[in-house]
């Protein structure tokens, strides 16, 4: 078999276990010589590959690689980028074959969500439509969890564990306070369009008037009669409210609550915080005091408190991409099937990017409670799993010791791209 090098990017928003899918890969990828040459990998994702910006990771020692597996955000940068179609900006195209030949790269690992899976799949046809030999294999990973046909995506385990837990604390604290200060308590998580990241809030609460009381998802739209209603009956009964909400809730007329009127590089809504909104109207209109807080880049960059579950299934699927690579596949992703859920048990499958690209998977209506208002038992039984166990990273001098690597630079072949 011929030996061919590989190239393995990051996309998208960045995880607190990305980069022990870069370990898997890269990793899996040494163990293979006769096969795989070098790992290159593109500095600030497709960007790497489209500016021949490469890092040559077998300058890397051993060790640092092994270390990845307990850093947070993404080693070799990451980026919001997506490629057009060919009909739109065939230069692109062309510019990808020519680094890949420059660099005699043959392997194609693509780790991030939707957006980047349709960049992978994009990628993955560059033979049948310009001759170019490439295996394309796309390495899921998105903290919103809303990719299609696996069970969970790498990130969103940890994200899940992060917020459950702050939002528990932040329970005992306001619970402390609330006979002479704060009432309502706001803490605003990650998701556009799917609720996963704010069920996992509703993990915190396992009884009868713990905290959280209530969740907004983005898949229920936001009734702000009802939602007061609810507000003012928690502090009645209860002396205090905290609630979960999604940066992705809508009104009645399905406008973002917290929309701009900006986009991001995806075209995207960009959204502005939807906490301090919501907080203002429970002021406004009940008079309450509160506090709100934005878990913002803290939720997904928190590997001091990653999900062990979380971090094994994201090392597993950087390893599963390369062996499904060398088995001569193309135009897949790996994804987490599961087998049941006490104890928690899961395989590996293969997944036809297709049917993965540009499709969002949504919180069920049967994990949303009928009122609309918090997790049913079915959801608990899905989400519990995936934040169990500690993987804890070394620490020093009472810090976490995380690595940055070398990341040296391959030496540039071709003209200057611009993008």
């Amino acid at each position: 078999m011929t030996v061919k090098n590989a190239f393995y990017a990051q996309s998208g928003g960045v995880t607190a276990v990305i980069n022990a899918s870069a370990a898997g890969v890269i990793e899996t990828a040494r163990q293979h010589p006769d096969r795989i040459g070098k790992v290159f990998a593109g500095h600030n994702g497709i960007i790497g590959a489209l500016t021949e910006n490469l890092i040559d990771t077998s300058m890397e020692p051993a060790e640092n690689i092994a270390a990845l597996r307990h850093t947070p955000s993404g080693a070799f940068g990451s980026c919001r980028y997506k490629l057009k179609s060919l009909e739109a900006n065939r230069a692109e195209y062309e510019r990808l074959i020519e680094v890949f030949r420059a660099h005699d790269i043959g392997y194609f690992f693509y780790n991030g969500g939707g957006d980047s899976a349709d960049t992978c799949l994009k990628v993955s046809q560059l033979a049948e439509t310009m001759g170019y030999p490439i295996q394309a294999i796309h390495v899921p990973k998105t903290v919103d969890n809303d990719l299609p046909i696996t069970d969970c995506c790498p990130g969103f385990g940890s994200v899940a564990k992060y917020v459950a837990t702050s939002i528990r604390e932040a329970g005992f604290d306001v619970a402390s306070m609330a006979a002479t200060s704060t009432k309502v308590f706001i803490l605003e998580v990650m998701g556009r369009h799917a609720g996963w990241i704010t069920a996992a809030c509703g993990l915190a609460s396992e009884g009868e008037g713990q905290p959280p009381h209530i969740l907004l998802f983005p898949e229920v739209r936001f009734d702000q009669d009802a939602f007061l209603a609810r507000v003012k009956e928690c502090v009645e009964t209860y002396g205090y409210c905290v609630i979960g909400v999604s940066e992705g809730i809508k009104n009645i007329d399905g406008k973002f609550l917290s929309e701009t009127g900006l986009t991001d590089a995806f075209g995207h809504a960009q959204l502005g915080g939807v906490a301090p909104t919501v907080a203002n109207l429970v002021k406004d209109q009940l008079g309450y005091k509160y506090h709100w807080a934005v878990a913002d880049y803290l939720q997904r960059s928190a590997r001091h408190l990653a999900s062990a579950v979380d971090v094994e299934q994201a090392y597993a699927l950087g390893q599963a991409a390369v062996r499904i690579a060398l088995e001569g596949k193309n135009a897949v992703m790996p994804a987490i099937r599961r087998l049941q859920d006490s104890p928690y048990q899961w395989d590996i499958i293969e997944a036809p990017l297709k049917d993965v690209a540009n499709v969002e998977k949504f919180m069920p209506r049967e994990f949303i409670t009928e009122d609309g208002f918090h997790i049913t038992d079915e959801c608990r039984r899905y989400l519990s799993p995936l934040i169990q166990g500690e993987d804890y990273p070394p620490f020093v001098n009472g810090m976490p010791a995380y690595v940055q690597l070398n990341n040296h630079k391959v030496e540039r072949k071709l003209p200057e791209f611009k993008i």
